[in-house]
């Protein structure tokens, strides 16, 4: 069986040594060897039948012992952690010392340590006050507004229209810098909106009177501070012919515009947008409250060093959250940072006290979820992990769902869940 010598690092960090047998090298190396024969083409046997020695033969045993590596370090790793009760996080460092056929193998691993908490908040002396979760008058309002903007109509103006107040103007426009076109600067349909606030300063007003047909050439300075270096705070000069004009006609607020949403009249429309926005702004107070009881008691709780490892996959993890929900409203992650000024170094140094808070949240419901005895029954699991994996068509999806490593991301989902279920009835007073 192999064996393995502890050497504490400093963060928190720790080193295995561990050594692994000949005898109990032998089985990985004829796995890897059965593999190598299913992956080659060895005259006289079929693809995995070939015996040990002769793929041996064929590509020599060091070959065998390399493709037999990754499953020995990760089979005897995990027992090492285990028999040691190491709590880490990430992947170790791996540097194998020694590696001969026949011969003992030794490798040593470096990993950080789950941090552990060193004194926890008294979180049954914190409180929360729970405010009032309504939508007033103007939240509905512009609620509603924003439901008929969504049913505006474009009704195309009658012959000698001149553009005005909300119009959509369709033009053919190219942008021109020192007589040379600007790359991308060109569109045969492009739509500006004049009720819109987004253009370059004195578009808006170079469009606003011009009828179909019409064509302008006109200059405009561009804002310093424009995403494109080219173009920042330059002149440029803009060549237009109007092609189309349309009004934009918004419906009323009243019965007939309820109507055409399925509504019996207005006032219904309002009682069931006024039930939707209560509810948003009921998520928003758990969410308000949840945050704030966690984050002060993590405040108020005192840890072991954090790993350099631990908080850089956080900030990480942030990262990707902001990508996917960047990308998900159709944005370019790339150009968004380029609008915000900054680098993705940037972006990773900003999140960096939020992801030590993340960190140490994560520390402290787990010491709260153990002082409480709070654990997901098997039956909680079971059927989280059974609805997941209902949502997916695809069968290898399917079977990873219910591998044990997601299993066990769900049980601390639920863990968690309950934790925090827990520390609001103690926490959260009414207002």
């Amino acid at each position: 069986m192999s064996t393995a010598k502890i050497e504490r690092l400093p963060k928190n960090a720790v080193k295995l040594t561990v050594t692994v047998p000949a005898e109990d090298v032998r089985p990985f190396m004829e796995a890897a060897a059965a593999r190598i024969s299913e992956a080659s083409t060895i005259p006289g046997f079929r693809p995995g039948k070939a015996p040990y020695d002769v793929v041996k033969q064929r590509v020599g045993e060091m070959k065998i012992l390399e493709e037999a590596l990754e499953p020995i370090v990760r089979a005897t790793y995990v027992r090492a952690l285990e028999e040691h009760e190491l709590d880490t996080v990430g992947s170790p460092h791996i540097d194998v010392e020694k590696m001969v056929p026949g011969n003992d193998l030794v490798y040593t691993a470096e990993a950080s340590l789950l941090p552990a908490v060193t004194r926890l908040a008294d979180y049954a002396k914190i409180t929360v006050e729970r405010k009032k979760a309504e939508a007033g008058e103007e939240d509905i309002t512009r609620a509603v507004d924003d439901l008929r903007r969504m049913q505006t109509r474009e009704v195309r103006g009658a012959a000698g229209k001149a553009a005005e107040g909300t119009d959509k103007v369709v033009v053919s426009i190219d942008m021109k810098k020192d007589g040379v076109s600007v790359e991308g600067g060109q569109s045969p349909n492009h739509a500006i909106y004049l009720g819109e606030e987004h253009y370059i300063p004195g578009m808006k007003e170079q469009i606003t009177g011009l009828k179909e047909g019409d064509k302008k050439t006109f200059t405009l300075t561009f804002p310093a501070d424009h995403n494109s270096k080219l173009l920042a705070g330059q002149p440029v000069e803009f060549d237009v012919a109007v092609k189309e004009i349309y009004a934009l006609e918004t419906p009323a607020a009243d019965d007939a515009f309820a109507v055409s949403l399925g509504q019996k009249d207005f006032a219904t429309l309002k009682g069931l947008v006024k039930a939707n926005l209560d509810k948003e702004k009921l998520q928003e107070e758990e969410q308000r409250i949840e945050k704030t009881l966690l984050e002060r008691i993590a405040e108020e709780s005192r840890f072991e060093d954090i790993p350099d490892l631990l908080l850089n996959e956080e900030i990480n993890k942030m990262v990707h959250e902001l990508q996917q929900a960047v990308e998900g409203q159709g944005m370019d992650f790339d150009a968004y940072l380029k609008n915000l000024k900054k680098t993705l170094a940037d972006m990773k140094m900003d999140f960096t006290p939020q992801a030590l808070t993340r960190i140490k949240v994560a520390l402290v419901l787990k010491e709260i979820a153990k002082k409480e005895k709070i654990a997901p029954e098997e039956a909680e699991i079971d059927a989280e992990v059974d609805e997941l994996a209902s949502r997916y068509e695809d069968k290898e999806t399917k079977k990873r769902v219910y591998e044990p490593a997601y299993r066990e991301y769900v049980a601390t989902i639920i863990r968690n869940r309950k934790t925090i279920a827990r520390l609001k009835e103690l926490a959260v007073k009414n207002a």
